[in-house]
């Protein structure tokens, strides 16, 4: 080998693995299923099933953040929790660095536990009253055999430290802390073993909006530190804008658009979006008493028991025709990177142009208000 080969290979490989630029998504996911049994009478038969994820498809990058947004019920929190492997799905696969962790036991899981770390979304709950803040953060480390450099105390405080608190509290107890606070021990907890990829199932929706965007910069600043990956769910369209680079909407159960932030916020297609960006309010005085344009969707979200035949929001939307009723669209690449779900698409040619308005569709939409 001669020398400027050698150099190059040296050169090579000295870049850290989760520096290189992969073809390879470090999640995929493919036709993820999730219901949950309904079980009635003395027997204990199964009467039904809730579809709380129904097939869907996505995955990501290594380096992004992928935001997950939908009204409560949507599934966002079931996929968020089948991702991470604390469910067990009911079909479909999940492949993590090219490998299928779909069906993978308590065993098999737990080398990748290192890798695959998760935030939830209650501060309070999901921290042990019992338990010191020293012992929380450190029981990674414990349950991984993992001794760092310097000592587990040195290294617990050290995260403390990284996600904005006092080292000093090693020793206190979680009600000694208020939310924003103890969202951040669970953040330094998910971090303790530098994962690849963390999901944070809304990461702030319990804190004071106060504390939400010193919460969400943190995230923001651990991310270009560490070179994390995430999956944030929320339902707060301002969050996910600040901190996604690729945006799913969920709807009962399925994913009716993905797309980057920019083609999502600025041309949205799928009528539901429509309707979730017109929610966002403008703080702007100058706008009051200007009709705010605002989408209003008459009706519940149906229910995952039962879910609508074809497309899911057929009930609820203005554009809804025959063929909305019998056939449920696929997710579909209308623009380069943007996908929909839909025959009838927003700011897109409409894919079934012919087709015959279900009576009343134009009733589902209310009026907008000033």
């Amino acid at each position: 080998m001669d020398k400027k080969a050698a150099a190059a290979a040296t050169a090579t490989a000295t870049i850290p693995a989760q520096a290189v630029d992969s073809p390879e998504p470090l999640l995929k996911v493919t036709g993820l299923v999730k219901h949950f049994p309904i079980h009635k009478g003395l027997l204990r038969r199964q009467a039904g099933a809730v579809k709380a994820v129904d097939g869907i498809d996505f995955d990501v990058r290594r380096g992004e953040t992928l935001g997950i947004v939908g009204e409560s019920g949507c599934g966002k929190s079931t996929m968020g929790r089948l991702i991470t492997r604390l469910l067990e799905p009911t079909g479909g696969t999940i492949e993590f660095e090219g490998k299928d962790i779909t069906h993978l036991g308590v065993a098999g899981m737990r080398p990748l536990r290192r890798d695959v770390q998760m935030i939830f979304q209650d501060p309070y709950g999901s921290l042990n009253p019992r338990h010191t803040v020293g012992t929380i953060v450190s029981a990674p480390f414990k349950l991984q055999g993992v001794t760092p450099e310097g000592g587990l105390k040195a290294e617990v405080q050290r995260l403390l430290s990284l996600v904005g608190l006092n080292p000093e509290h090693y020793n206190r107890y979680p009600h000694e802390f208020s939310g924003g606070q103890r969202q951040r021990i669970g953040i330094a907890r998910a971090l303790a073993l530098k994962p690849k990829l963390v999901v944070a199932d809304e990461p702030v929706s319990a804190l004071d909006v106060s504390i939400q965007a010193q919460v969400v910069n943190l995230l923001d600043d651990l991310q270009q530190e560490l070179g994390l990956t995430y999956v944030i769910i929320a339902h707060d369209l301002s969050v996910i804008r600040h901190v996604s680079d690729r945006i799913a909407v969920m709807y009962l159960g399925k994913i009716v658009e993905l797309a980057d932030r920019q083609s999502l916020y600025g041309a949205p297609m799928h009528p539901y979006t429509n309707a979730l960006m017109s929610a966002v309010p403008v703080p702007d005085p100058r706008r009051r008493g200007v009709k705010s344009g605002r989408i209003l969707l008459k009706g519940d979200v149906p229910s995952p028991i039962s879910p609508p035949s074809g497309c899911r929001f057929h009930t609820r939307c203005w554009k809804a025709t025959e063929i909305c009723k019998t056939q449920d669209p696929p997710l579909l690449a209308l623009k380069t990177g943007h996908q929909v779900a839909c025959h009838h698409p927003e700011n897109a040619p409409d894919l079934v142009p012919d087709d015959k308005a279900l009576p009343g569709a134009s009733d589902a939409l209310d009026t907008p208000t000033p």
